[in-house]
């Protein structure tokens, strides 16, 4: 059977979703259904989905809440999939499913694994100052970004970039990992490498509220939260004057001598003073929720 015969299944989101499905559909892969979920109602829709793709494509969209029940157990049996792929996919893949794939079942994770296993990888190694993130092609298996790595690219970054600026590179690195592995993972031929348990790290699902300023900490460190869950995210905020304010943007101030944590000292431009330094805001928006 020629490789774009065999029946790919695909589990999927965000834009890494989408443009590793839309590379399938170009180049003529056989993509059977399409497994997806709707967004997130606190998520800003920053991204096309590879829902719309799939219906413009006519191929079989499914978006169950949870695929742990027998019915979703027999749908993909009856399907028969040669090959299993979960490109941004939130939900929980259990193995009477993935298990199902003739030729495996593969999961792309945003991080350079084995470091930032877990949800929200990059927004986490902006947040904790680190130089790089990634992305990693690994076998899926019932434990969270635990397979080993068919494939990874690693991502830098400055200390000052936002997400916003990072995020478009790691779709990319994404993708050109993708291209370059799936004829691999079709003829069952994908070389893997374990991944090293020693400098495994793990962090978890962020909410709106994990957005929330506190002043006590540093500037650098209230500076990396800011440009790590700045736009297309919900933003890092602060009750100043009785009004939720988001900073989008800032910068690290001068030494704050003695001023208490919390203390505005300025309102234009908006300057809060932090453990060590003041931080500056340079673009904010007063939230009515």
């Amino acid at each position: 059977m020629e490789n774009k015969d065999k029946k790919i299944l695909f589990f999927g989101f965000s834009d890494v979703g989408y443009r590793c499905l839309k590379y399938m559909l170009d180049e003529g892969y056989n993509v059977v259904g399409v497994f997806t979920h709707d967004t997130d109602p606190h998520e800003a829709h920053w991204f096309k989905t590879p829902e719309s793709l799939a219906k413009e494509n006519f191929i079989p969209v499914f978006k169950p809440q949870t695929l742990k029940t027998e019915k979703w157990y027999r749908k993909v049996k009856y399907m028969q999939p040669d090959l299993i792929l979960s490109l941004y996919y939130r939900n929980i893949i259990p193995e009477e499913i993935f298990s199902r794939a003739k030729l495996g079942a593969y999961n792309m994770h945003g991080s350079y694994l084995p470091a930032y296993r877990g949800r929200a990888p990059l927004n986490w190694a902006i947040i904790n100052g680190e130089s790089y993130g990634g992305v990693s092609l690994h076998v899926l298996e019932k434990k969270f970004d635990t397979g080993a790595v068919v494939d990874q690219e690693k991502v830098e970054f400055g200390e000052n970039e936002y997400v916003g600026d990072i995020q478009p590179r790691i779709s990319d690195a994404a993708l050109r990992v993708f291209t370059r592995s799936l004829e691999s993972l079709l003829d069952g031929t994908p070389k893997t490498v374990p991944q090293d348990l020693s400098k495994v790290s793990y962090f978890g699902k962020r909410t709106p509220e994990d957005g929330r300023i506190d002043f006590s900490k540093t500037a650098r460190e209230v500076f990396n939260l800011i440009r790590g869950v700045s736009k297309p995210f919900p933003g890092a905020f602060a009750d100043i004057g009785g009004k939720k304010t988001i900073f989008w943007r800032a910068k690290i101030g001068e030494d704050t001598n003695g001023t208490p944590s919390g203390t505005v000292v300025s309102r234009e431009p908006l300057t809060v003073a932090c453990a060590d330094k003041f931080i500056v805001a340079e673009e904010t928006e007063v939230s009515e929720s």
